[in-house]
């Protein structure tokens, strides 16, 4: 894959919280945040910071995403202010 966000946004991988009983993962329906890792982060300015970086999991709103197709892989585009943490392990 080669994306690179532009000034101000995220891409990343969702990360699929809810599984069947029969094992089959399926995308959260409501409008709690979700989780994703970071897989890469656009350019920086004075104006537009973020503490995110490649490799970080996040928590981030639901709402105001953008989803891509890659190869049959679906990613998101979202944009710095819309990242409410840093997962800590």
């Amino acid at each position: 894959m080669n994306i690179k966000p532009v000034k101000g946004y995220l891409l990343v991988e969702p990360i699929v919280k809810e599984k069947t009983a029969s094992g089959l993962y399926l995308p959260n329906q409501d409008a709690h945040p979700e989780y994703a890792k970071v897989l890469e982060v656009g350019a920086m300015t004075d104006e537009i910071q973020t503490e995110v970086k490649k490799g970080d999991t996040i928590l981030f709103k639901k709402w105001g995403i953008n989803d891509v197709k890659i190869d049959g892989v679906t990613y998101q585009l979202l944009k710095f202010e819309d990242v409410l943490g840093i997962v800590v392990k």
